[in-house]
């Protein structure tokens, strides 16, 4: 028993100092979205980044690696207390397969368009996957579930960057486009839902058009979060089929964390879970992701991301326009 609290005293000294790092500028992100209605999550990696040089420091080198991993896996399992089946069902089959035709081609039209532009497929599974599914968690999650790269970490820390720039623009801009195309509450709801990237600007849109639109256009975004799922299967079995990450063995079809996080949803679906119990969890979930990519930022240096250039870029505004004209596309033409 001495030699089993003794290891885990260990391992806390460990990862401690940089964990602690990781959650300390969490909360200064959060200070800041919370006093001047900024994207935590964009806060969060711009003020890692500016910390980079901790990430040199021994004594906080494994506790911010064990925030860029098993922190952020940890995040995304508790996404499944923010979905319930009920919630997906109310809304009918039409904005379901709305939401599942328009995510999956997002995705693969990102995996042409990137390869188009001369990078890997990966680059645009993981840009088409933040822009179609939930914004930065989604990166998030997606980079767990990608095979080690050695640029990974640059790359999913500039699709956060211009994956929340985006959101936030857009939670500015498309109310003023659903009233100029003259939808009703229930439309423009969904077309807030079913376009804007992160959860947060969802909310922000939807409500100031009306308590209706933003309840609408929640449970949309909500549909789009538990998409992460069958697209991070999707991944497993892509890297499978490549034959591991790397170290000669495969990987597994579902990550823990994504078992987690379908658990999660299922037991929120069939059981009446306590209101504070899923508050609890979504807290949990959030300062989760936001110290994972604290930790990502202080991996990340500016000059790698200044070096990616203008093409990704670009890439993420045709993605943004892309599923925003879809779903323009099927709203105005009658077809939901």
């Amino acid at each position: 028993m001495v030699g089993v609290r003794a290891a885990r005293l260990a391992e806390l000294t460990k990862v401690g100092p940089g964990l602690l790092a990781s959650l300390v500028i969490a909360a200064a992100a959060a200070f800041l979205a919370d006093h001047y209605a900024g994207p935590v999550m964009l806060f969060a990696l711009l003020l890692g980044m500016a910390m980079n040089f901790l990430s040199e420091v021994d004594r906080c080198k494994a506790g911010i690696s064990f925030a860029s991993r098993t922190v952020l896996r940890l995040g995304v399992a508790l996404l499944g207390f923010r979905i319930t089946l009920r919630e997906v069902a109310a809304l009918g089959w039409q904005p379901v397969v709305l939401v599942i035709a328009v995510v999956t081609l997002t995705i693969l039209i990102s995996i042409w368009a990137a390869k188009a532009l001369g990078f890997k497929p990966e680059f645009g599974l993981l840009s088409g996957g933040a822009t179609a599914i939930c914004g930065a968690s989604a990166a998030m999650a997606i980079s767990a579930a990608l095979p080690p790269h050695e640029r990974k970490e640059r790359a999913t820390g500039f699709t956060i960057i211009g994956v929340s720039t985006l959101s936030t623009v857009a939670m500015i801009l498309y109310p003023a486009i659903s009233k100029l195309f003259g939808f009703d509450d229930n439309h423009a709801g969904i077309f807030i839902g079913a376009t804007v990237h992160d959860v947060a600007q969802v909310v922000g849109a939807g409500y100031a058009i009306s308590p209706e639109a933003g309840d609408t256009a929640t449970v949309v975004k909500l549909m789009r979060v538990a998409m992460l799922l069958p697209v991070i299967v999707c991944i497993g079995l892509w890297a499978r089929s490549k034959g591991g990450h790397g170290d000669g063995e495969r990987p597994p079809l579902l990550p823990w964390f994504v078992t987690a996080f379908a658990a999660l949803v299922v037991l929120n679906s069939l059981i009446p879970i306590p209101e504070f119990v899923r508050d609890a969890g979504n807290t949990a979930s959030r300062w989760c992701l936001v110290a994972a990519i604290a930790a990502l930022g202080m991996k990340t240096h500016f000059q790698e991301i200044i070096d990616i250039g203008w093409k990704p870029v670009v890439l993420m505004i045709l993605e943004t326009m892309l599923i925003a004209g879809l779903v323009l596309a099927v709203i105005w033409g009658g077809w939901i």
